[in-house]
Formats: C-alpha cells, structure tokens, sequence
C-alpha cells in the first residue's frame, strides 16, 4: 500500500487503509474507470502493463484472501478481503495514491517484528513495495 510513486508521503496509503478497512494499491487515472476492465486498461495505458497486471493480481484474489502490511512504527498488521474492488474517486485517496481498494478486515494489529511470521518478514525485507504473494513453508499465510 505504499504507493510507488517518490512524490507522495510513503505512509499515507497505509494510514488511509487502516483506518478505513481498506486494502488497496496505486494507479492514479486521470479519469475514473466505471469497470474493473475499463480501470486495468486505463492503467495499462497510463502506467504500463506491469502496473496494470498488478492490479489485475489484486483484484482477483478472493475475498477471505490474507493480507499483510507494516506501518510507519514497525508494526505489521494482517487483514483479510471482505470485499471486491472498487476504485476510490476521492481526494483524499487521489492524494494517498490508494485508488484501487477493496474491503479489508485487520485481524491482528501492531504485531512486532518478533512475532510475524518469518515469510512476511522476508517479503517485506525484499522493499514492501511490490504487491506479492506470500509462502510458508509451515502453511498458508497469503
């Protein structure tokens, strides 16, 4: 949720997500998609196939899919989808660069380095960045 683009606050997007109930990733559009088809291709078109296959990752995992996240603190947090996606219209959003978003639970939150699992904290040791998937060895926790 920390949108890829250097201009905007790094933390926002993480900020926005948790106190909303949202899971989202970036892709600002210069006009907003009314379709999840019409949003892919937007994006595609304004941001490159990379960007648009991204989203299309994001918006294809099922609700009840796990999700992890790490705030300005440290502090990592797991949610899981309780809805589809939607994109997000507002200023504020547009601001946070969090466009793309989906309805998340926060299970757990403020769980410390010591007590995440060590494949979250290898994925986000990789730059936290990147939408990407995450495997255990001992289960599921994606």
């Amino acid at each position: 949720m920390w949108s890829r683009d250097d201009t905007v606050d790094r933390w926002a997007g993480v900020r926005r997500a948790l106190d909303l109930g949202l899971c989202g990733v970036g892709g600002r559009l210069t006009q907003a998609p009314d379709t999840a088809l019409a949003a892919v291709l937007a994006v595609d078109h304004e941001h490159g196939e990379r960007v648009a296959r991204r989203l299309e990752r994001f918006m294809a995992l099922p609700a009840g899919a796990h999700v992890w996240t790490v705030d300005e603190d440290g502090l990592f947090h797991r949610g899981e989808f309780t809805g589809q996606w939607r994109f997000d219209g507002t200023e504020a959003a547009f601001e946070a660069d969090l466009v793309h978003v989906r309805a998340c639970d926060w299970l757990d939150r403020d769980v410390t380095a010591a007590v995440a699992p060590p494949a979250v904290l290898a994925a986000f040791a990789r730059g936290g960045r990147n939408f990407q998937r995450i495997r255990a060895a001992s289960g599921p926790s994606d």
